[in-house]
């Protein structure tokens, strides 16, 4: 039986999987219920909302993170596929991951982008399956990967590694929460800046490029770059 809100239990705490189809405010009055309905199950949880391919704006969005903090929880991160939520999420300050579905569960989804999530520290991440345009950010707290290339004027902010399997041309930021051990790899490497938690290089115009995979991390409180093998 398809449910109007779905909720589980995982890692990072509760996730919660609302219905595209139905009115919001009868998703947050449902969603209220039940919690008031099994308020031991969620004492103090950190909470994950999926809305799928719903677009919300910020003004649903706020209110569903009032509901939940109204009842002692935390709205934690959002799971989506529209750029809209994602926007809306971040105007708010909560972490937002793009996503998809496989192909066999949702036909009509869209199929470009997928939230991993990681089995060490819970952590989310983004796979992305084409080149990202000019103009094109993507954030995530986790690692990004992405097959295809990074265009100039394309933006890659991730709070661990970044792996490009296709040429770096646009900005990527790995370790962006501050974490000196991520890397950044790519089959061939000439970003417009690469940034390393607080560290920041710029290729060199001249500089006279071979493409190859490359490595870059941190090393001797300075970014380095070395072959990827």
């Amino acid at each position: 039986m398809n449910e109007r809100v779905s909720i589980k239990g995982f890692r990072d705490g509760v996730l919660i999987a609302l219905d595209s189809g139905e009115s919001w405010q009868t998703l947050v009055d449902d969603l209220a219920h039940r919690i008031e309905g099994q308020a031991t199950f969620f004492a103090g949880a950190r909470i994950t909302l999926d809305v799928g391919s719903r677009p919300v704006t910020r003004h649903e969005l706020s209110s569903i993170k009032a509901m939940l903090e109204r009842r002692g929880l935390t709205l934690i991160n959002v799971l989506t596929e529209s750029k809209t939520t994602l926007d809306s999420a971040g105007a708010l300050d909560i972490r937002g991951n793009l996503t998809y579905l496989p192909n066999n569960a949702h036909p009509s989804a869209p199929t470009e982008e997928m939230a991993i999530p990681s089995e060490e520290d819970g952590s989310s991440g983004v796979m992305i399956r084409k080149t990202l345009r000019g103009g094109r950010t993507v954030k995530s707290q986790g690692h990004v990967v992405i097959f295809g290339d990074v265009n100039p004027g394309a933006e890659i902010i991730a709070g661990g590694d970044v792996v490009v399997w296709g040429r770096v041309r646009g900005i990527v930021h790995a370790g962006a929460d501050g974490d000196e051990s991520a890397v950044v790899c790519a089959l061939d490497m000439m970003p417009t800046q690469l940034r390393i938690a607080g560290f920041i290089s710029v290729a060199p115009v001249d500089k006279r490029h071979k493409a190859r995979p490359e490595m870059a991390l941190i090393r001797a409180r300075q970014i380095i770059v070395e072959a990827w093998k």
